[in-house]
């Protein structure tokens, strides 16, 4: 059987994740995921797992990433030779393809016409509350034809590493987020329980009261949820902190969202946040900038790393993506990142290109000829 060594680590960033066990409380399977003896001194880990992918075991070592100084980003001003320079383009969704439920000007021309260059697109999403079908949906209802294979949520991340630590089946996962988590777990053939249902749950506080919780969880899964409750933060602190060997997971920690295309919303990140401050638990993060997604769709695809252009508009998140992964990087200011937060003298991440849009591809090109 083919063994084949996989590193990932995440760069230093308010956003970045640190795995933090307790080497007291394992899971069989934990034998293989190695304890950290001082989370503070770490910025990123990655534990080693091992997963089935075409049938081949593939071991992932933790490793860290030093993230040298970069130079400032470069204006992108001749798309046909970072075009020509890639295989495959990833991007990130909102903020890139779409704000809220409205399109982004000139992606379908964008796409079709790197497509027709023989390019492959790959989509990948730190939004947790669709599944990879229901992304697939929302393209299609956007007149964007993207396959569901071409789809990488990190609600599907989340249970992708949960199969590939290969996690009890009889342990089941509590949930904190909405239902594209619930779809992935069930096709992944994993037990779980939380999620919308528990929105409207209360805790009715008397003398005397505990709050009971299911001690065959073992693992919690944190991602956007619109239905964020003090019930689900104190189900999912009791399970973290007296289930032995309880994950905590988190899809990402983005500060923000974009719910509609009016205005920036409080993200995923806000909901991790509050788990963390009950358990003084550091989530292991499996959406971007982690680089889990990276190494199971470079694998999935046979794609070669450096041939890989990450397109997102989040420093922090799609940028650190790329740069960890060893990807090229293309940030747009169609999202969140501004060119003045960009271009700020306390901004250490730097992406290789920057440009407006990604429909700047077009223009660019019409421009020059």
């Amino acid at each position: 059987m083919l063994t084949t060594k996989l590193s990932a680590a995440v760069a230093v960033s308010s956003s970045s994740s640190t795995l933090f066990l307790n080497p007291q409380n394992r899971f069989n399977f934990s034998k293989r995921i190695p304890s950290v003896a001082n989370p503070s001194l770490c910025n990123s880990l990655r534990p080693i797992v091992e997963w089935s992918l075409s049938k081949r075991k593939m071991d992932a070592s933790a490793s860290l990433r030093a993230v040298s100084p970069r130079a400032s980003a470069e204006q992108l001003k001749d798309p046909d030779q970072l075009i020509d320079s890639v295989e495959t383009f990833i991007f990130d969704c909102d903020g890139v393809i779409w704000k809220g439920d409205k399109l982004i000007d000139g992606v379908p021309e964008t796409l079709d016409m790197l497509r027709s260059k023989g390019k492959r697109l790959v989509f990948v999403t730190n939004n947790s509350t669709k599944s990879r079908k229901q992304y697939g949906k929302k393209f299609e209802t956007l007149g964007l034809s993207v396959s569901e294979e071409e789809i990488f949520a990190s609600s599907f991340a989340a249970a992708a590493y949960l199969k590939s630590i290969d996690f009890p089946k009889d342990k089941k996962v509590y949930v904190v987020g909405e239902d594209g988590i619930l779809k992935e777990l069930e096709l992944a053939g994993i037990q779980y329980l939380g999620g919308p249902e528990d929105g409207e749950k209360k805790i009715e506080l008397k003398p005397g009261f505990m709050m009971e919780h299911d001690e065959n969880v073992g693992a919690v899964v944190v991602g956007f949820d619109r239905y964020f409750n003090y019930y689900k933060i104190q189900y999912a602190t009791l399970c973290i902190r007296e289930n032995p060997g309880c994950l905590f997971i988190a899809t990402n920690r983005d500060a923000v969202t974009h719910l509609t295309d009016a205005q920036e919303w409080a993200g995923g990140g806000s909901m991790v946040g509050a788990v963390r401050g009950s358990t003084q638990r550091e989530p292991l993060v499996v959406g971007k900038p982690s680089t889990f997604m990276m190494d199971y769709l470079a694998n999935k695809f046979g794609i070669s790393k450096s041939q890989i252009c990450m397109v997102g508009d989040r420093l922090d998140t799609d940028i650190l993506f790329g740069q960890n992964g060893g990807c090229k990087t293309l940030l747009v200011l169609s999202g969140v990142t501004s060119l003045s937060m960009l271009q700020n003298p306390d901004n250490t991440i730097q992406p290789d290109f920057y440009t407006n849009k990604i429909s700047d591809f077009l223009s660019l090109k019409t421009a020059a000829v």
